[in-house]
């Protein structure tokens, strides 16, 4: 009995760490975290298979260990993508093309960080450079007004 339930402990810590700093694709279950968690939401709108600065904005900033960490601790992550070739369901085009309409997307990438109540507090469009640093700049300074 024990051992079931070492084991079982084993298990929820390495299923929780998994899903920790990982993209969603709920935008309302991510702000339902965010409340929860009082933290801030990330808003990646973004062509993960075409457009080549959502891919490097995710080479050099969003899949380095140092972002996934300032992520855990401080946000609730949701990539909203429009991609070319991947495919998606049905349900999550029409959201993904509502929330596009109501936060005015007119290019990618386009970050848009909202607090933990969802109130927009900051954007960028375009390229975010400085990798992991650079967006934890950005981050901090857009969270301060």
């Amino acid at each position: 009995m024990k051992t079931l339930s070492s084991l079982l402990a084993v298990f929820l810590l390495t299923t929780v760490g998994a899903f920790a700093g990982e993209w969603q694709t709920d935008y309302k279950a991510a702000l339902a975290t965010a409340a929860k968690e009082k933290k801030m939401v990330l808003l990646d709108f973004t062509g993960s298979d075409w457009c080549g600065w959502c891919i490097k904005l995710d080479k050099e900033t969003f899949d380095q260990p140092a972002f996934k960490s300032h992520a855990d601790q401080k946000l609730v992550l949701v990539k909203l993508d429009y991609p070319h070739d991947k495919p998606q369901s049905d349900a999550v085009k029409a959201q993904n093309d509502a929330l596009a309409k109501q936060y005015n997307i007119e290019g990618f990438p386009t970050l848009v960080l909202l607090d933990s109540s969802g109130k927009e507090i900051g954007r960028n469009v375009g390229y975010l450079a400085g990798g992991p640093e650079g967006f934890k700049q950005w981050v901090e300074s857009v969270a301060k007004k």
